[in-house]
C-alpha cells in the first residue's frame, strides 16, 4: 500500500500539498505518482516569485520511462524551491513527502484547500 500522509491534501492529478499553518503550502508530487514515474531523473523547478494558477503547469519531472508535468494545485507566488533536487531528483523517490518536495507555495485564496481531496478522499481515488 502506498504511503498517504492524513495531515496532506491532493489533487486529482497526483500532486500534495501540506498547509505550513502561515499563508504558504508546501508542495510535491504523491507516492503513487512517483512509483507510476520509476525512478526520477531530472525535476524542472520554476522561478522564484513566480506566480502560478490552480491547475496550471509549473514543473515538470522526468524519469526513466517518461516525463510529466507538475500541476500547481493552488494559486499564488512561488517563495521557496528544493534546489536539493538540481543534484539529487531521485529524493522525490526516497522520500517523495519528506525531502522530495518541490515547492512553497504563498497561497493567493486560502479557500482553495477546500477543493483538494483529504487522503482518505485521495486513497479511493487511486484504489480505482
Amino acid at each position: 500500500m502506498m504511503s498517504i500522509p492524513s495531515n496532506y491534501l491532493f489533487s486529482s492529478s497526483h500532486e500534495w500539498v501540506l498547509d505550513n499553518g502561515d499563508g504558504t503550502v508546501t508542495v510535491g508530487i504523491s507516492d503513487h505518482a512517483q512509483d507510476l514515474l520509476g525512478d526520477v531523473v531530472f525535476v524542472e523547478l520554476p522561478e522564484l516569485g513566480r506566480e502560478v494558477t490552480a491547475g496550471e503547469e509549473f514543473s515538470l519531472v522526468e524519469s526513466v520511462k517518461a516525463a510529466s508535468d507538475i500541476y500547481a494545485p493552488v494559486s499564488g507566488e512561488v517563495v521557496e524551491i528544493n534546489d536539493a533536487l538540481e543534484n539529487e531528483p531521485e529524493t522525490v523517490n526516497n522520500a517523495p513527502y519528506e525531502g522530495g518536495w518541490i515547492v512553497k507555495i504563498k497561497l493567493s485564496d486560502a479557500a482553495q484547500l477546500d477543493g483538494l481531496l483529504n487522503a482518505e478522499a485521495y486513497a479511493a481515488t487511486i484504489a480505482e
